[in-house]
């Protein structure tokens, strides 16, 4: 989970799992970071000691599944700790995944809108393209009655939103403009909701559409199912 930043998106998705009828804990302060940023930076060797600090933890813990809403933590910890740990057996699950699965075996019941409202769906590129998880998040969007108009570039050629790879950190101007672009492909879809189940690109791009005063309005979809499950 998310601990250091958006702790609302954080506190809706335990508040679904929980609906989900699944028991988990928290390492809290006893984890540290997946090792995403440090991995992309370059420094393998300092990414390597994070995955053996990270994986320690786990097995002391008898970790046995990752839930998490991160789409590069996903991507890390399914991907990449294998390739640095030949024993890694922990399954690794985008709570996407976990909640389609969900509402798919009727273990999570949605409530629709009363009228169906049309919205776009942005796709991350860590969940997306480096990871092929497509439908999950639209079968969620489906399941709760939003009818889902698709941009021009979706799925597996998905506009970036400008905030990962450390873009934003290091060149906020570019950053800004990527994130200015997707939410125009947004706005000619003529829906008024982009949603997309990243924090981070949640973020970029609902600070770019607040500082622009746009039409367009971000949520993340947390905040949609806390909102149709009345959590």
């Amino acid at each position: 989970m998310e601990k250091f930043v958006l702790r609302g998106l954080q506190e809706n998705y335990e508040k679904i799992i929980r609906k989900c009828g699944i028991d988990f804990i928290k390492l809290k302060d006893l984890e540290v970071c997946c090792g995403s940023p440090v991995l992309n930076a370059g420094y393998s060797t300092d990414f390597k000691d994070l995955v053996h600090k990270n994986y320690k933890t786990f097995k002391e813990h008898r970790v046995k599944k990752i839930i998490t809403p991160c789409p590069a933590c996903f991507k890390t910890f399914k991907m990449e700790y294998p390739k640095f740990l030949e024993n890694f057996d922990i399954e690794v699950e985008h709570v996407t995944q976990t909640i389609a699965n969900a509402i798919k075996n009727g273990k999570l019941k949605t409530k629709e809108s009363n009228k169906p409202i049309k919205v776009t769906y942005h796709d991350p590129c860590h969940l997306g393209r480096y990871c092929g998880v497509y439908e999950e998040p639209r079968d969620i969007l489906k399941a709760l009655g939003y009818e889902i108009v698709e941009m021009k570039f979706n799925k597996k050629n998905s506009w970036c939103c400008g905030g990962g790879g450390g873009l934003k950190a290091n060149y906020p101007e570019l950053s800004e403009e990527i994130a200015k672009e997707r939410i125009k492909q947004a706005l000619e879809t003529k829906t008024q909701i982009l949603i997309t189940t990243c924090p981070l690109c949640y973020s970029c791009l609902k600070e770019v559409t607040e500082k622009n005063n746009s039409k367009m309005k971000v949520e993340e979809l947390s905040e949609l199912v806390q909102v149709m499950e009345k959590l």
